[in-house]
């Protein structure tokens, strides 16, 4: 019999959409009903996919680090209802070739898409071509943006009731929005914070602070390191640097030289032990990030948002008082100090009532009923899951 084949197209840009798309696949993965189910994840910015693909991520990167404000006009005329669905027309038109190549090398039953580039590459190539493929959008930030609302896209997984109800309001079938929460994987929630920092090296009893930002290692953590030298009670800092290795060995030399107790890793899978160690995450708002703090009940002071999508994710976060938003004038070392002192304990509470445990599982199990309904209604299908 021939098996069930998903695709998973996620985009490098940053570490969130890749977490995503490994988070489902761990989740499908271990469904009951996967034995024998093929599922591949492909990072559809990748060089070896398209060469073009690659270069616009590069110019994508070097604008956020270089020309951020620059970024943030593209994001509001892409989030425009009159101007968005222009620009997303045109991604679409440039990666529509790519997208074929890969319909046709993976034939995929369903494909899902982290991202708004390969969801609108694939709608439009099943408009064009009459796949037989489902396609489903999982929106990786909390507030919703034109340039993911496709039309033509079989279901759609949102982080809250809210981009849910407003999907609802814009038209979209409430039958084929689903609010699961944004996917991670899951943490080791036996895991104490006591045994969390004896696996991370701690092995003072200090207050700990967490430094991240993002799978590129994005924020200004450098600056960030110095501020925190203000703080007048010897901490604990870890450090997640990610891909920057410039970042890292800054690091390291700082280490050499603070009072504090700093600890450095570059990219890492340990992040959820480093997150049940810590007392405060400083991070830019990535949305998959402070869904992982989260989880793990992890208070969050943000700053340096991207503009446009992580500036509504500090909204989000910051008014359901998981998080403090550190505005641009203001002085960092004296809100850990107020942090710490004072607002850990209600932070942790709103923190673990913001976290949709579960939600890859409750995505893994929506997408094996639209392959079952899918094998139902093909004649003469002899598919399996």
């Amino acid at each position: 019999m021939e098996q069930a084949h998903i695709l998973i197209l996620a985009a490098s840009i940053g570490a969130g959409h890749m977490r995503a798309a490994e988070a489902i696949r761990a989740a499908l993965a271990e469904h009951p009903n996967a034995a024998g189910m093929k599922i591949d994840v492909v990072d559809f910015m990748a060089r070896e996919v398209s060469s073009i693909h690659y270069l616009m991520k590069r110019i994508y990167l070097t604008m956020l680090r270089f020309v951020p404000d620059l970024y943030d006009v593209f994001f509001r005329i892409a989030g425009k209802k009159s101007s968005g669905g222009l620009v997303r027309s045109a991604f679409a038109q440039v990666m529509v070739r790519t997208m074929g190549r890969l319909v046709r090398s993976y034939q995929p039953d369903l494909i899902v898409a982290t991202h708004p580039f390969p969801e609108g590459a694939a709608a439009l190539w099943r408009a064009r071509n009459g796949g037989s493929f489902l396609l489903a959008a999982l929106l990786t930030d909390y507030a919703l943006h034109e340039i993911w609302l496709a039309g033509r896209v079989d279901t759609y997984f949102v982080a809250t009731d809210a981009m849910a109800q407003q999907m609802a309001e814009l038209g979209f079938d409430s039958r084929k929005v689903h609010a699961t929460g944004i996917p991670i994987i899951p943490p080791n929630c036996s895991l104490g914070q006591h045994e969390a920092r004896r696996k991370a090296g701690l092995t003072e009893n200090l207050p700990t602070l967490l430094l991240m930002g993002g799978g590129l290692g994005l924020g200004d953590i450098e600056r960030t390191l110095d501020a925190l030298e203000m703080v007048r009670e010897r901490l604990s800092i870890l450090v997640a640097a990610g891909h920057n290795s410039a970042l890292e060995a800054h690091v390291r030399r700082a280490a050499e030289k603070s009072r504090h107790d700093i600890h450095v890793w570059g990219y890492t899978r340990e992040v959820p032990v480093l997150m049940r160690a810590a007392d405060l995450l400083i991070t830019k708002p990535g949305a998959l990030t402070i869904s992982e703090a989260f989880a793990a009940g992890l208070p969050l002071l943000l700053h340096d948002p991207i503009p446009g999508p992580e500036t509504e994710n500090a909204v989000y976060a910051t008014r359901r008082g998981a998080a403090v938003w550190l505005h641009p004038g203001e002085r960092m070392a004296p809100a850990v100090e107020e942090i710490l002192a004072h607002r850990i304990p209600t932070m942790r509470e709103a923190a673990r009532a913001c976290a949709r445990e579960g939600a890859a599982q409750r995505t893994a199990e929506i997408l094996m009923k639209m392959l079952t309904r899918k094998r139902g209604n093909t004649d003469g299908s002899e598919k399996t899951l």
